[in-house]
């Protein structure tokens, strides 16, 4: 059992607010996920963005000299273990570089998105990224009830396999081993044991390939076996699936200023006029999204 959350804004006059809301959508999913949370805002800028986590002590200086005249004019904000660096230098030439630093894990990349996950209580989490700070046009979030592996940061959602995707996930996929050595095969990367980094990767390789979102998550449907309900997120927006058997429970409100999702209604309770809002369940085996 674990929880997940995400919020498409319609209308920018909320987009200061985005963090803000996020917050309340992610402490009350909070009993759902009690191991591990993270999430990932979307907020375009003309840069690269470049989200790290430092690993075993390793601090922001340490990081500076060695991205020094590696990254072309580098800005680094730092939020509790993570830093976000941003730079005009292009993913090919920057995402090796930062892979082999030992010292620190890449966990999302993109002219937009931003991620930050963490082991522990999810209110925790979210208060120790100061969430409610944030701003942006979307996001989605993640609460963890651990199952198929470990609770570390690696084994922590979303997940992110190419640019400007990411992927939560509620619910348990039974051929990720065999699906993850052919993925590995087209020269997906994967850091965890996770059946969801696993869904995100098979989401990326189908997107580099021309496919659509929408016809992605379709053909999932057939090649991804299992139960779920995914939340994945682009540049441009979300989309939300349940499997065809649709098991794991989600919920939807949707109004003229925003979409929101979420495992239960209480995470939404305290979004503006929910209670004018268009709430449903969506449908098993139906794509739905917005903006992407």
């Amino acid at each position: 059992m674990c929880g997940i959350v995400g919020i498409y804004l319609k209308n920018k006059k909320y987009n200061k607010q985005l963090g803000k809301l996020l917050t309340g959508m992610m402490n009350n999913m909070a009993s759902r996920g009690p191991d591990s949370a993270g999430f990932a805002i979307y907020n375009k800028s003309s840069k690269f963005k470049y989200t790290v986590c430092l690993q075993n002590n390793f601090e922001l200086k340490d990081l500076k000299k060695l991205l020094k005249n590696k990254i072309a004019n580098a800005k680094y904000k730092v939020i509790s273990d993570h830093v976000v660096i941003e730079s005009s230098s292009k993913p090919e030439k920057t995402i090796p570089f930062l892979k082999s630093i030992k010292q620190i894990d890449l966990v999302g990349y993109g002219k937009s998105i931003e991620i930050f996950k963490q082991v522990g209580n999810p209110k925790d989490v979210v208060k120790k990224f100061s969430l409610n700070k944030f701003s942006g046009s979307h996001a989605i979030g993640h609460t963890r009830m651990a199952t198929e592996s470990a609770i570390t940061t690696d084994g922590s959602h979303p997940y992110s396999t190419g640019e400007d995707e990411c992927l939560v996930h509620n619910g348990s996929l039974s051929n990720h081993n065999n699906l993850r050595r052919t993925l590995v095969k087209d020269g997906i990367e994967f850091k965890s044991q996770n059946d969801t980094e696993v869904a995100a990767g098979y989401i990326s390789n189908s997107l580099k390939n021309k496919t659509s979102l929408k016809d992605t998550l379709t053909n999932g449907l057939k090649d991804l076996d299992g139960f779920y309900t995914f939340i994945t997120g682009t540049q441009k927006g979300f989309a939300v699936l349940r499997d065809e058997i649709a098991c794991k429970p989600a919920v939807i409100a949707e109004t003229k200023d925003y979409v929101a999702i979420a495992s239960e209604f209480q995470a939404m309770a305290h979004l503006p006029d929910v209670n004018k809002a268009n709430i449903y369940e969506p449908k098993p085996g139906v794509v739905y999204s917005w903006g992407s």
